[in-house]
This record gives C-alpha cells, structure tokens and sequence, in this order.
C-alpha cells in the first residue's frame, strides 16, 4: 500500500512542464543566435567546445532531481502492516458554567476564561480517556458530544462564551443530569463529571442531581469559581460598567462553596476552591487517573513507514551528477565522445 502524507505539495510538480517549455523556448533562441552568424555546420570548427547535448543532459538531471524532491517532500508512505490497538481510559464530562457571574475578574482573566485555559490543559494530558462538554447558565447544552479527538474538544473550548446559551441563570442540576445521560450508553467505563462554576444556583435541586447521577455509578467533581470577596459582574458590550440590581445597586457575584461542597459530597467527590494561580484540573486529573480504566475501543489500522529519504537522495544523486557534467567540452577530452554515438562533434 502506498500514499502520500501530504498529497497537496504534489501540485509544486507543475513546475516540471513549465521548466520544459521555458527550456525549449531558450534553446530555440540559442539556435536562432547562432543561426544569424551564418550556416551552423560552417561554424562548428570555431566553437569546439560548444555542445548543446550537455546542455540537454545537464537540464534533464536537474528536472529528474526536482521530481525525486518533491516526491520526497510530499512525504511518500509505504506499508500495510496491520495492528491492533486497544485504548483503556474513563469518559469526563466537563460541565462549564456560561453565565454572566462568570465573567467577573476576581480571578484572572475572568472566571470563564480562567476555566478555559485550565480545561485546555487539562485536555493536552489526556492520552486514551474520552471527554465531552456541557455548558450551562439558565439552561444545559452539549457543547462536545463525548469523544477521543481532543484536537476537537480544544476548538470547540475555543468558541464558548457566555453568549452560546441564551437563557440566563445557573441550573447546575439540569447539567449534571444532561452530562450524566451523554456518557457513552450501555458500557461499564469509569465515568466522572467535573462542574466548574462559581456556585450561584438559584433554578434547581442541584444536591439531588448530583445523588441521581452518582447511583448510575458516575462520580462528581466540582470546582469553585471565584474568590472569598467576590467582584462585580462586568456588563456585556459595555465596558468599565457592572451589572447593578433593581435598586441601582452593583450586583457583586460570590462563591457559593457550600452548594458545590454538597454536590461534591453527594457525588463522592472532590471538592477544589480556585484561585488565580491554580484553577485545580490537575488535582482532578490525579484522582481520575485512579479511576479503574476500561476497555474504550479497539482499533486495527495500517502503519506506514516514512520513504521520503530515498526520494530526497535520488534528488541530491541527480543534482550530482548535473554538477559533475561540464556544460561545455574540456579540451583535454575532445577526442573522447561520451555523448555521441559517433565521431561528430555537435
């Protein structure tokens, strides 16, 4: 089996045929040249050391030498070795708060971008485990349907905002019972959601989901957004001005460490307070590094072997050769035809 790792240089070969027919156009005007000085045969005994077969040689070595480089480039793949692949790991659930309290900067940059760039990294860890998204405020959304293709899960991360769910508020127990019924069905994979929210749940009994989901053997984690003081909530496309409540008051936005403590102790647990320096994935990592791994899939695929390298060295042998070919004859060697058939000389 053969293929090309990245088939799209191939295109660079349409440089060949240009090269060809700038060649043949600079050939003809050679000829041309010499032909106005008079009949070409007459003048061969005064230009002894003017060969138009090297030149010919010389540029076909160079063309054959840009063929093998860009073969070579475009990453040649041989092989058809077959394996089979089996990936033990657990399926994460991260369920990420979007509503507009987690805009507020006590934590750097804001709570949600905090909380991005620590599941980004989180995400960078991960090797053969599964992980999905739910985003939250006053409704639940998948945002990533459970998956091993992590490159996914970073660029969907990329794209939240407080704006991907339009009803305002924080229903953390309908994310926890959304992010329990989108683990992979019928299968005994250790499964874990992790909910990363500043706690402000006012909508549902959120304590009661988390005890629904852990009787599903599905363990919860939550992690505390924000700090002891609070801040006020930042007011969307109007900067340096906060959201204030009906008495003209600033709405300053608090962790609620109680109602994710309950949950993490309901779910059986851990419970992690994050600050600017450490969100606490990493912790979280740990624990579900512990988790009992399982069989998640298995796979049998081709494994290619790299070629490039003898196409390159046909290159550089080619572009050799065209060096070592003189591009006009060598006194000492006029009676010495290495590129005529016969004993006339062109």
């Amino acid at each position: 089996m053969f293929r090309f790792a990245h088939p799209e240089l191939l295109y660079l070969l349409i440089v060949i045929p240009l090269l060809i027919a700038f060649y043949v156009v600079m050939v003809n005007k050679k000829k041309k040249a010499i032909a106005e000085f008079g009949n070409p045969e007459l003048l061969k005994p005064l230009m002894p050391l003017l060969s138009l077969k090297r030149g010919a040689w010389k540029f076909v070595l160079i063309v054959l030498a840009l063929f093998f480089v860009i073969l070579g480039v475009a990453g040649p793949q041989f092989g058809s070795k077959l394996q089979q692949v089996q990936k033990q790991g657990v399926e994460l659930m991260v369920v990420l708060d979007v509503s507009n309290s987690m805009m507020a900067q006590d934590i750097k940059p804001s709570r949600l971008e905090k909380a991005k760039m620590a599941i980004a990294r989180m995400v960078e860890k991960l090797s053969n485990d599964k992980v999905g998204m739910i985003v939250f405020a006053g409704d639940a959304y998948v945002q990533l349907p459970i998956t091993t293709d992590y490159s996914s899960a970073k660029l969907f991360l990329s794209n939240i905002t407080t704006d991907v769910v339009p009803v305002q508020g924080t229903a953390i127990g309908a994310a926890i019972d959304l992010a329990a019924k989108s683990f992979t069905p019928q299968t005994e994979t250790s499964k874990a959601i992790i909910v990363i929210t500043d706690g402000e749940n006012h909508q549902d009994d959120a304590v009661a989901a988390a005890h629904r989901a852990h009787e599903q053997g599905i363990a919860i984690h939550t992690i505390g957004m924000g700090l002891e003081q609070g801040a006020p909530i930042p007011e969307p496309g109007r900067p340096g001005e906060f959201m204030k409540d009906g008495s003209g008051n600033v709405v300053v936005s608090k962790l609620d460490e109680r109602t994710l403590q309950e949950i993490a102790k309901a779910g059986e647990g851990l419970y992690i307070r994050a600050n600017n320096t450490d969100v606490g994935l990493t912790r979280l990592l740990d624990e579900v590094n512990r988790m009992e791994k399982t069989l998640l899939e298995e796979k049998v695929y081709s494994d290619y072997a790299e070629k490039y390298q003898y196409f390159l060295l046909a290159g550089l042998f080619f572009l050799f050769v065209e060096f070592m070919v003189l591009g006009r004859k060598n006194k000492r060697f006029l009676h010495i035809h290495i590129f005529n058939k016969k004993n006339d000389e062109q």
